[in-house]
């Protein structure tokens, strides 16, 4: 009974109520104002990954100044800020990145600030990096060279600069 005198309280009030609707849209106007600043502190929030599931196949190169975590297979290149390898990912290129996480599968070259190959991580190429960090497990085929910027260019040409 109290529901039904409510269900039947809202409807007259809610016609009546109409005109003051106006100034409900008032209210939800400073409240839009308010967003405002939300909106100049969401670019300094960190966007989410860019995930690439495990049932996509990319041919071509990708480039992101965002994080990538890929779970399916990428033949080409990949530029990116920091980039995640899942366990069931192939990369088949060129990997250039900040911070980069190796769970699943890369041929080819790997250049980064930070790199991680994890026990379940299958690496068949060089590593150019600042630092590294192999698990027990890791599978690794190719050649480490420790470089203070690994993000240059190419890998034979800092010896070069050092020459002239």
């Amino acid at each position: 009974m109290f529901s039904k005198s409510k269900i039947n309280e809202p409807g007259p009030k809610a016609a009546s109520e109409s005109p003051a609707k106006p100034a409900m849209p008032e209210a939800p106007k400073p409240a839009a104002s308010s967003p405002v600043p939300g909106p100049a502190s969401a670019p300094k929030a960190k966007p989410p990954a860019s995930t690439l599931s495990a049932d996509l196949v990319v041919k071509g190169n990708m480039k992101s100044t965002g994080d990538i975590v890929i779970e399916g297979t990428v033949e080409g290149d990949i530029r990116a800020h920091m980039l995640t390898v899942g366990e069931s990912a192939t990369v088949k290129g060129e990997i250039v990145a900040d911070d980069v996480v190796v769970n699943g599968r890369i041929i080819g070259r790997l250049r980064g600030l930070k790199v991680r190959l994890t026990a379940t991580a299958r690496v068949e190429g060089d590593i150019i990096h600042k630092t590294i960090a192999i698990e027990s497990g890791a599978h690794f085929e190719g050649s480490v060279q420790r470089q203070e910027d690994p993000l240059s260019t190419t890998g034979k040409k800092p010896l070069p600069k050092p020459e002239m």
